[in-house]
């Protein structure tokens, strides 16, 4: 069983009247247990512009799993940025040096999470953190 832990910290001495200082952490388990989440799929690759780039697949294997995200825009410019999406809607962006984490259902082919690098080119860093899929005889 794997042991995985998010933390975010969020600290800002001037954002408001006085200073915030907000920590989260959570152990990342499989559905409804106690037992850690333990397969992962990494990848950094290059964004190539021009085309939504499918970088997760979810599949009907994934539905009522613990399925993590994490997504990285690597780019050191600032005016390139990575379009993502979800099921073809757009659910963010990601300038340079930007990162996310989130949940996701990951389903059904209609829930596939993309990737469009707007300005050039850019190097994407992401994980896939889950339980792993269960397959269904046919």
């Amino acid at each position: 069983m794997a042991t995985t832990t998010a933390t975010i910290t969020l600290t800002s001495s001037d954002l408001l009247t006085d200073s915030l200082a907000l920590s989260a952490t959570a152990t990342l388990n499989k559905v409804g247990t106690t037992t850690g989440l333990d397969s992962i799929q990494y990848e950094r690759l290059e964004v190539a512009t021009g085309d939504v780039y499918d970088m997760i697949d979810a599949t009907a294997a994934g539905a009522n799993k613990a399925n993590k995200i994490y997504i990285a825009n690597k780019a050191t410019n600032a005016a390139h940025y990575i379009d993502v999406y979800i099921a073809a809607l757009a659910i963010g962006r990601l300038y340079a040096g930007d990162w996310a984490f989130f949940p996701l259902e990951a389903a059904a082919a209609t829930q596939d999470v993309g990737l469009e690098a707007i300005g050039g080119a850019q190097v994407v860093e992401f994980a896939l953190i889950h339980e792993g899929k269960t397959l269904v005889a046919s």
